[in-house]
């Protein structure tokens, strides 16, 4: 320690207060330069904390009250340190989460309806709250979240086990793994590799890019039953690839040039593809298994498919053009682009060990979640196995995992939205709201066809209450599929369409499906922008599958198909319809 008594105190020239800015941090002695002594920037000794570099580091001031050792020239050492008081500098928007505090306060204060358990009710209060506040972002998404859990353990609506446990569910962990295998797709140049031969085969517009991505996902769809893994390991180290390739990137201002467009139409068509077929997304079997209990026999993969394909055909060849004149990229013909994308492969040369170690550690990844569930490896072990890879083989390291983020960011709120939505449908709200709902369209005397587009837009946008696709089927499905029946709908028709669109609402938010967390967290889309186009193409695709489901599939004159549709022994398809009709007619004659 410094001897106080060896030192003479003085006021500096540029007067007995200057502001310091610390260089470097020691507990009690820090470096610290200040401008104004004898002309120049000197060095000096901090003893005691005046000011600090915070996390993020930013550089903050403080003053101080300088002395000079005895003895001429040295280091002018500061005996004293009072930071300058500013104030506090609120790290949050003050009006909007007073806002989302209000929101969640209201309806804290109205007593529950009745069937509804005060405790469920109390968390439907925080839950709406922290929605609210994911949507008007008062501090990062990761904030708001633990501001909501924090909420739920301190008023005893949750208990740290309960408001936690999503924690442990694989669907956060594959979204921050799919993170981290990203950054080493790009980071060892495989990213920049495979764009560049996209582009240089695909690349003279924009569009014909995104539907090259678009189709390839979903062929890929039926094979990967996870459509965070599918979507967020791998299609959108892809897609961010070609957007900075293309000079698109968020960070410098250009996510309009190409980015944006093609982020948001990607995401869109993940959550189509996923609908179209049973293993496109780890709920679907959840849904066919609600189903079978329901009608006694079982929906196999290919009645699903058959069913699927009209309807997201349609959509997958839609978005794409709709979203280029609704939201166009400001980048649209790139003739020179597949040249150029021709001489930047000629400059990278063959592939680095880098590229190879990353190529083979996705290709085993994107195996094994092919392949995993029939020897009992899940999705997460399959992209830790390739993390693994590339952490061993210095490919990625921990310190950059540990950097990223958007990864952590993404992990901790979306686990705290499925936590609580998952509570409440334990506490008993969501089958309250379901047996309403059950209610009111039994009562209202409407045809099988009007009943059944109600219950599906009911059922379609009461998504906007969960985070989890798996959630949403396990606690409503069955209650809205048992209503449809009991309005006259085909049990078979009722289950196809409630199943398939169960992936297809993921579109309305940034938290209800797999593969819009990764999407949002790449910072290409606004939030606002990400809402208003999930409202708009979510009224687009229900629509779509409202039609083919209502029109397509029966006949002009809107008569019930026979009662075997009804049991859901068979898909009613046109050519099947057809086959029905003229059996009928035969049988009458």
């Amino acid at each position: 320690m410094m001897q106080q008594s060896t030192i003479m105190r003085s006021s500096m020239p540029c007067g007995t207060r200057a502001a310091v800015k610390v260089m470097a941090k020691q507990p009690s002695f820090g470096v610290v330069r200040c401008a104004g002594i004898q002309g120049s920037a000197q060095k000096m000794t901090l003893a005691g904390r005046v000011a600090k570099i915070n996390e993020n580091g930013d550089r903050r001031t403080g003053v101080c009250n300088v002395a000079r050792p005895t003895g001429a020239g040295g280091d002018i050492v500061v005996a004293a340190a009072a930071p300058s008081d500013g104030g506090i500098k609120w790290g949050a928007d003050l009006k909007k989460l007073a806002t989302c505090v209000g929101i969640a306060a209201v309806i804290w204060n109205i007593p529950p309806p009745e069937g509804v358990a005060l405790q469920a009710w109390h968390l439907l209060s925080i839950f709406l709250g922290t929605i609210a506040g994911i949507i008007t972002q008062p501090l990062p998404l990761g904030a708001v979240a633990m501001l909501g859990l924090g909420a739920t353990m301190m008023t005893k609506t949750l208990t740290f086990s309960a408001a936690f446990s999503a924690f442990a569910s694989e669907i956060p962990w594959l979204i921050a793994i799919a993170f981290w295998l990203s950054g080493g797709f790009i980071r060892s140049g495989l990213g920049a590799r495979i764009a560049y031969s996209i582009v240089s085969l695909f690349g003279q517009t924009t569009i014909g890019l995104t539907y090259s991505l678009v189709f390839a996902e979903a062929l890929l769809a039926p094979a990967i039953p996870s459509v965070a893994a599918r979507a967020g390991g791998l299609f959108l180290p892809l897609a961010k690839a070609l957007c900075l390739a293309c000079g698109s990137d968020p960070e410098k201002g250009t996510e309009k040039k190409m980015g944006a467009y093609l982020m948001m139409t990607c995401f869109l068509c993940t959550t189509v593809s996923s609908g179209m077929f049973i293993t496109a997304m780890a709920a679907n079997p959840l849904a066919v298994n609600l189903a079978t209990e329901a009608l006694g026999s079982t929906i196999s993969w290919g009645t699903w498919a058959m069913s699927g394909f009209v309807p997201g055909l349609t959509c997958l060849l839609l978005t794409p053009a709709l979203m280029y004149i609704l939201y166009p990229p400001e980048v649209k013909d790139t003739p020179d682009a597949p040249e150029k994308a021709k001489e930047e492969l000629a400059k990278l040369g063959p592939m680095s060990t880098d590229e190879k170690i990353t190529a083979g550690a996705l290709g085993i990844t994107v195996l094994l979640w092919v392949f995993g569930s029939s020897v009992g490896v899940n999705a997460v072990a399959a992209a830790l196995t390739g993390l693994s890879i590339l952490l061993i083989t210095g490919v990625v390291s921990w310190k950059q995992c540990l950097s990223d983020n958007q990864a952590w960011d993404t992990l901790t709120w979306f686990a705290a939205l499925i936590a609580m939505a998952a509570y409440l449908n334990k506490y008993g709200f969501i089958a309250w709201f379901s047996e309403k709902v059950v209610g009111v369209v039994g009562g209202l005397g409407l045809s099988w066809q009007a009943a059944f587009g109600l219950i599906t837009t009911l059922y379609f946008y009461s998504h906007y209450f969960f985070a989890s696709g798996a959630a949403h089927i396990g606690a409503m499905y069955t209650a809205f599929l048992s209503v449809a029946i009991a309005c006259g709908t085909p049990g078979l028709l009722a289950a196809l369409a409630l199943g398939q669109l169960s992936n297809v609402m993921g579109c309305l938010t940034t938290y209800g499906i797999g593969s819009a967390p990764p999407f949002y967290g790449t910072g290409y889309v606004p939030q606002a922008k990400w809402y208003q186009w999930g409202f708009l193409f979510s009224v687009v695709y229900l629509s779509i599958w409202l039609g083919e489901v209502l029109g397509g599939r029966y006949s002009a004159s809107g008569k019930e198909p026979s009662s075997a549709l009804m049991n859901g022994n068979e898909i009613p398809t046109h050519c099947e319809l057809s086959f029905f009709k003229e059996k009928r007619r035969k049988e009458r004659s």
